[in-house]
């Protein structure tokens, strides 16, 4: 028996965001019965992020979740809701979540129609696929987008993994993607470029340098977008 609130919980995907989120709503109290992994690589994340969480085929999975976290690439998310549709795995009033930045809700219409519960979630920040993240979660912002009548659960399920829930309408999740795309693909090249020169001068930690600088540089950053024309002061 769960306490009142707590949901069942399958997780789709066993990358860098499924484990973390599915710790996160664990910590909440939810019960995880499951989760998907492939590789062996995404075998060894989600035991070390979920020890003991059995890893389940999609259809077991679906069909024992109240709430199923679909955590896949972007470009993957759309075929799969549409492919579990078409073979009848969705369950009818189950919650079904996704993580992906770029879209709302309508990417779920497949499973919609067979009678699920559509609601968008996606943390802004970059996940490792480590524990720190959870760490991260509770400074983060998530983007929600659902249904008028949803969107308090999804809310609500942004609040119990640590984060400040942001709605943000449909129409606009593109566009939010691309602003965190903006600041986390230039910083990742840089990061990369910078590493490798410094590996090349023959230091052994380029990390322990350039952590540093990297933290120092985005509180510079944040603080020159937030005082707009007061970029040339020392």
């Amino acid at each position: 028996m769960r306490p009142a609130g707590r949901l069942g919980v399958g997780v789709i995907g066993a990358g860098r965001v499924g484990p973390v989120i599915g710790a996160a709503l664990a910590g909440a109290g939810h019960a995880l019965v499951g989760i998907t992994a492939v590789s062996q690589e995404s075998r060894d994340r989600a035991d070390a992020m979920l020890p003991g969480v059995p890893v389940l085929a999609i259809p077991d999975l679906v069909e024992r979740s109240e709430l199923v976290v679909v955590a896949v690439p972007d470009a993957e998310l759309p075929g799969l809701v549409e492919g579990l549709a078409e073979a009848g795995v969705w369950v009818a009033g189950q919650l079904v979540v996704h993580t992906s930045p770029r879209y709302g809700t309508e990417v779920l219409l497949p499973a919609v129609r067979r009678g699920a519960i559509p609601v968008s979630l996606a943390p802004a920040m970059a996940f490792t696929g480590t524990s720190v993240d959870l760490v991260r979660l509770r400074e983060a912002r998530c983007a929600v987008t659902a249904p008028a009548p949803v969107l308090p659960i999804g809310q609500a399920l942004a609040v119990e993994m640590g984060c400040e829930p942001v709605v943000v309408a449909e129409e606009d999740r593109a566009a939010w993607a691309a602003a965190l795309d903006d600041a986390i693909e230039p910083l990742d090249r840089a990061m990369r470029a910078a590493a490798a020169r410094l590996v090349r001068l023959g230091v052994d930690d380029p990390d322990a340098v350039l952590g540093p600088v990297a933290r120092s540089a985005l509180e510079r950053a944040l603080l020159r977008a937030r005082r707009p024309g007061r970029g040339d002061e020392p």
